[in-house]
């Protein structure tokens, strides 16, 4: 199979899973999402009515109910990563004089980054119970716009706390909720929320390094070997100078596994890379996915005003209703909020 070829069904496989994840895991506003929706209208008239229903049971066990196959898929993934790395990568860079500081900044990362996984998948990320309830209730004011006074669970039977919500996979309520997570097995809260961001962070650094790292060994196998002033007869007989396509398809025939994992590096730090710097932003501004979700998927719950009026409500301020300044919006994540008798503004 020509190069191209395969490389373009690694593409739209690798992407299509990425499509699949962030439209069933319950992230309907994002841009992903929200093409995935319009992709399965497009399609579903022609798919059978019992692959439907299998996929739909299929999907509802993976994404809607609690289950440990992605941590697992995220272990194996990790594994299979760093095991090419260990094998291939390293022993090229050491002949290359690489560093041998360089080669253990991804082993120091993985061991953080473990340390980060483990809490985010164990801790409580703050469930909402009968003995913590008035605590709770306590930590934040209600905006009376996306959260307000009186209202209360139908499943839990509590008054939900603001900026509260009840997860419908882990069924319990949830302070300051941010999203339910498959790949942790477990919400994000506000008692985990911290461990979550530096656990995205550490993952986006692990696959920037270690990418980072083969990009540079197969430059340097690249100059090496003198391929940038080599040339190639073509089919009319003439010499032609190889261009980029002919040094990747000839890395390609060289180091299938290398490249392979290095495509799936780079487009695994692209998506993390973006969701960690919408999480950071999120974390700048006191709101959670929760809260975005709403005021920005939905608009004003008050009004619907016209063209050339303004929402007589100031909603737009309400989307930063919780922000206390820069410095004190970071403290909160690190160090959340408790009720210590005293009434938070």
């Amino acid at each position: 199979m020509d190069f191209l070829t395969l490389f373009a069904i690694y593409v739209v496989l690798v992407v299509s899973c990425i499509l699949l994840v962030c439209k069933c895991s319950g992230q309907q506003q994002t841009p992903f999402g929200r093409i995935f929706s319009s992709l399965t209208k497009i399609i579903s008239p022609w798919v059978p009515q019992w692959f439907q229903q299998y996929s739909y049971k299929t999907v509802h066990k993976l994404f809607h109910q609690r289950n440990r196959l992605f941590v697992y898929l995220h272990l194996f993934l990790e594994g299979v990563v760093y095991a090419e790395f260990s094998y291939e990568v390293f022993g090229y860079c050491r002949e290359m004089n690489t560093s041998l500081a360089s080669l253990c900044v991804p082993y120091v990362l993985l061991a953080v980054q473990s340390y980060f996984f483990y809490q985010c998948c164990s801790r409580d990320p703050g469930t909402v119970t009968k003995e913590n309830h008035f605590a709770q209730v306590q930590v934040y004011q209600y905006d009376r716009n996306l959260f307000h006074p009186g209202v209360s669970c139908p499943t839990c039977l509590l008054v939900k706390p603001a900026r509260s919500k009840h997860c419908r996979v882990c069924n319990r309520c949830v302070q300051r909720f941010d999203h339910h997570c498959v790949w942790i097995n477990n919400c994000v809260g506000a008692q985990n929320i911290r461990h979550f961001l530096l656990y995205l962070v550490c993952l986006c650094a692990m696959a920037g390094d270690i990418a980072v790292l083969t990009a540079d060994m197969l430059l340097n196998v690249v100059l090496a070997s003198g391929l940038l002033h080599a040339h190639y007869v073509d089919q009319q007989g003439e010499q032609q100078p190889v261009g980029p396509v002919f040094i990747i398809q000839h890395l390609f025939l060289t180091f299938p596994r290398i490249i392979f994992m290095l495509g799936f590096l780079v487009f695994l730090f692209m998506v993390l890379a973006g969701y960690a710097v919408f999480h950071l932003y999120l974390a700048l501004v006191n709101q959670t996915s929760n809260e975005w979700s709403k005021n920005g998927g939905h608009g004003c719950q008050h009004c619907h005003p016209t063209a050339g009026q303004q929402c007589s409500v100031g909603h737009v301020q309400s989307r930063h209703f919780y922000s206390r300044g820069f410095l004190r919006n970071l403290g909160e994540i690190l160090w959340p909020l408790t009720y210590s008798g005293k009434k938070h503004k």
